[in-house]
């Protein structure tokens, strides 16, 4: 039987009394009914009036993904009951509230019950609680739904997931594995009219720009007569604000009103756009529209397939809104928006291809978003492992990862997971873990009213139209903002154009700052600073800019570059180019608090940073000393021939601060450096007759084939000499005072004693009385050689020979010009067959010199310097 409930009949109804009856015995359930079935509304409303007495006078508390929709379920539901909202149904919503004593069924959003579990785990006072959309995905949906069947495992508790789209089995096990009591499914039928789908997609339409697209379709039902309010999905306010200038003169000719509705908007704004009107309505909205709300006398949809989906900045890991394709059912339900009362129409601006390529669901949030937030919760709530927390679905490992890393960066959590003071200070923020931790600091440091705003300011999202390239060279950009903010707020009227700043996103920004402030001057009354730290205008702002750090030490950057090139090398690798119109212009350390991939000069996309802040790199070592590394880094210095080491002090790979490192600190290491930087220039570079060298490893080779006690000295010998002097030695200077040759010598000697000199001389004495050098050849296939003038073997009958006589010398006979007459190893030989014939013809050459007729019998001339030494 359907509950007493007032209102229309909707087809919900058929469904109340059980879902009724299944929770006055406490438990939980999944409803499953689609758009415009009456479950937002009806379901609540008959569990408040079917379910008092069971209720023991607890409150009844509806979640909503929206503020927009919480407050207008409860104003629908408030009138159902002929009563003013505040009274027994009341709406509870960031920046509003409307409630009191007498308030049982309250609506509210997820985010809002999951501070207030925060702040008291047990629910005091709450009896029941509605989770509606929750096909939606939310993370905080996901995290409330968690802990509520972690409470209700403690106390009486009962527990309703409404969903429109998704698959309620697999909610309904989670929550059956959880509850006191058996988790029930429910399934309602919807009521909706046919709506004829009409595509618009194509590439000469996708080549148009969103406003053009979407008057072209009003303009075709201008003409075909309208019947009814339009209703157009786009992804956000600007878009909305573009085409409600394109489309303003059509639809004035048309006599229809045209209407944003969007979250940010006064409440007044937004009843205008729902509520009937006299005169046909062109409802430009965000997916608002989408669930929850129903707009009585749209018959058509215009839908731009797109949203903007909540995704995580892979730069900054701020939530942020991204214009995203719409997922099947979303498209589904943006239709049925046109068929609540009679037929209707909606048309798509894109190809039915493109359609039915999309996927079925958008996938959830705790899938694709930063968790530092939900986690940060979760540690508050004790929970010191997330990875164990019973999760509807649990995210992506690499999410936690970044998460607790993130967290730990902040300073709100320790090593083993504990909740810190910090982050329990930043658990009293409504913002972003980064932005908490940045209003917390800024508290510490007296100036709580600088970062309030800046934290709202790096939170609203379009705060700014396109300012173009920046004329000024300021330390931050969340400074100018706040100063043009102030300024919006003191001048009114249309201040926030001459500003370039948009409205709506103004005051939003203003009342998140003004929330922020309120909760941080008790922060900064705690920290000795009640009322402010006042003083110079720049030391306050040197302190923010403190603050800024505090909330982003991942994102610390060194400036390279000059003009558009200009350039921030960020912590711990990468680089973004500084954004045209960012003010910080010649800071040469930044904090990157905003990043954007754009189109670059080359066409492809680039990170840019859009918002940035000045900082000083001491401010690393007051703030970060745990993640600064003292590094000693060596490399060799070709131009001074020398090592030379530096010391580094490195924040997450970038130098604060380096100074040389004095010879006699440089570490055992430079020796290793020093001899790859001698071998690459090769042995010879280190002896000061590179021939001696040359002549030392061709004698050694040549006498170890009659000695093998004899060691070769070779290339590899003379390398390994060279790197063994290296040790305790920084320059090549050093290096050749060391004396390479001496070395490799007296290993020689060493080895061998005198052998070497015995067996392979360096020179010998001719009958002269000349000491002539004697040529060893580099391999095995010539003879060693000694080279003089043919006088100098004058008295003499044998060639000389080495090895104890068994090797006889390649001897080169000069003439008195140095060159040779005769080669021989046989002296005496020479005499007798070719001596006589080349003695005339070196009379008439030479006749200034004598030529004996017996050269053997024959006095030897007196030494007068060695001829030209042949190899």
């Amino acid at each position: 039987m359907r509950p007493a409930t007032p209102g229309p009949a909707l087809p919900i109804d058929a469904i109340l009394g059980d879902v009724v009856d299944h929770l006055r015995g406490r438990g939980a359930a999944v409803v499953e009914a689609p758009p415009g079935a009456g479950k937002t509304t009806k379901l609540p409303l008959a569990c408040l009036l079917g379910l008092d007495a069971a209720l023991d006078g607890g409150e009844i508390l509806v979640l909503q993904p929206r503020r927009l929709a919480a407050r207008m379920a409860a104003e629908r539901v408030a009138g159902l009951l002929g009563e003013p909202v505040g009274g027994r149904v009341g709406y509870q919503v960031r920046f509003d509230s409307k409630v009191s004593a007498a308030t049982r069924l309250r609506f509210m959003t997820e985010g809002l019950l999951l501070r207030r579990l925060r702040d008291d785990p047990g629910l005091r006072g709450v009896a029941m609680v509605v989770l509606d959309e929750f096909h939606e995905r939310h993370l905080d949906g996901d995290l409330v739904l968690a802990l509520l069947r972690r409470l209700q495992a403690r106390r009486d508790l009962r527990i309703v997931v409404m969903s429109a789209t998704l698959d309620a089995a697999p909610i309904a096990a989670y929550l059956d594995a959880g509850a006191r009591a058996q988790c029930r499914r429910f399934t309602s039928e919807g009521r909706a009219f046919p709506v004829a789908i009409d595509y618009r997609g194509g590439p000469q339409s996708e080549r148009m720009r969103l406003p053009s697209r979407v008057l072209r379709a009003f303009h075709e039902l201008v003409d075909a007569g309208l019947d009814g309010d339009t209703l157009v999905f786009l992804p956000g306010a600007g878009e909305i604000r573009a085409c409600a200038e394109a489309c303003a003169g059509l639809a004035a000719s048309a006599g229809a009103l045209v209407l944003p509705l969007y979250g940010e908007l006064p409440p007044a704004e937004q009843d205008r756009a729902v509520r009937p009107a006299e005169r046909p309505k062109l409802i430009l909205a965000t997916n608002v529209a989408e669930t929850s709300i129903t707009i009585d006398g749209v018959t058509t949809v215009i839908d731009s397939g797109l949203r903007r989906l909540a995704s995580v900045s892979p730069w900054t890991g701020i939530p942020t809104l991204q214009v995203a394709k719409i997922a099947r059912d979303s498209a589904a339900q943006r239709a049925g928006r046109a068929g609540r009362t009679r037929a209707g129409r909606c048309v798509r601006l894109y190809s039915q291809f493109d359609h039915d390529r999309r996927p079925e669901h958008t996938p959830p949030e705790v899938a694709r978003l930063d968790l530092a937030g939900a986690l940060l919760d979760l540690h508050a709530a004790g929970v010191a492992d997330a990875r164990a927390f019973p999760w509807f679905e649990a995210p992506p490992e690499a999410a936690f990862e970044a998460a607790e890393a993130l967290l730990r960066r902040l300073g709100a959590v320790d090593d083993g997971g504990g909740l810190t003071a910090i982050g329990a200070a930043m658990l009293r923020y409504p913002a972003h873990p980064r932005l908490a931790r940045v209003v917390v600091e800024g508290a510490a440091r007296g100036v709580a009213d600088l970062a309030a705003g800046a934290a709202a300011i790096l939170s609203e999202r379009g705060l700014r139209r396109d300012r173009g390239p920046a004329k000024i060279d300021a330390d931050a950009d969340v400074l100018v903002d706040l100063a043009d903010l102030e300024a919006s707020r003191r001048q009114g009227g249309d201040a926030c154009r001459r500003l370039g700043l948009h409205p709506a996103a103004a005051r939003q920004a203003l009342r998140v700052r003004d929330q922020l402030r309120r909760i941080a001057r008790e922060d900064e009354a705690a920290g000795g600073h009640a009322g402010g730290r006042r003083g110079p205008v720049g030391e306050r702002e040197e302190h923010l800019r403190i603050a800024l750090l505090a909330g982003f030490p991942d994102r610390v950057g060194v400036a390279r570059g000059d003009g558009p090139e200009r350039a921030l090398v960020l912590a711990g690798g990468g680089a973004a180019r500084l954004a045209e119109s960012c003010v910080v212009r010649t800071a040469p350390w930044a904090v990157a608090l905003a990043i954007e991939e754009r189109k670059g000069a080359r066409g492809g996309g680039e990170p840019q940073v859009t918002s940035a802040a000045a900082i000083e790199p001491e401010w690393l070592l007051d703030l970060f000393l745990d993640r600064v590394d003292e590094v000693e880094e060596l490399r060799f210095d070709g131009e001074r021939g020398r090592v030379v080491g530096r010391v580094e002090l490195r924040y997450d790979g970038l130098v604060i601060d380096a100074s040389e490192l004095p010879k006699g600190r440089l570490p055992p290491a430079a020796a290793d450096l020093l001899a790859e930087a001698a071998l690459s220039a090769g042995t010879g570079a280190f002896v000061r007759d590179g021939a001696a060298l040359d002549a030392l490893i061709a004698r050694t080779r040549f006498a170890a084939r009659f000695d093998p006690a004899i060691p070769v000295i070779d290339e590899a010998a003379a390398r390994a000499k060279l790197r063994e002097l290296c040790a305790g030695l920084t320059s090549f200077a050093e290096l050749t005072r060391a004396d390479l040759l001496a070395h490799l010598q007296a290993a020689v000697t060493s080895a061998a004693g005198d052998r070497l000199d015995r067996l392979a001389p360096t020179h010998l004495r001719l009958p002269s009385g000349r000491r002539a050098p004697i040529c060893y050849p580099a391999d095995d296939s010539a003879a060693p050689a000694l080279s003089s003038r043919l006088q100098d073997f004058f008295g003499g009958d044998a060639g000389p020979r080495i090895v104890d006589g068994k090797v006889a010398l390649v001897l080169h006979l000069l003439a008195p010009n140095g060159r040779d007459v005769q080669v021989t190893t046989d002296l005496a030989g020479f005499w007798d067959r070719h001596y006589p014939e080349l003695r005339r013809a070196l009379m008439r050459r030479y006749p200034r010199h004598a030529w004996p007729e017996d050269p053997r019998a024959a006095p030897p001339p007196r030494p007068q310097g060695g001829g030209r030494r042949r190899r």
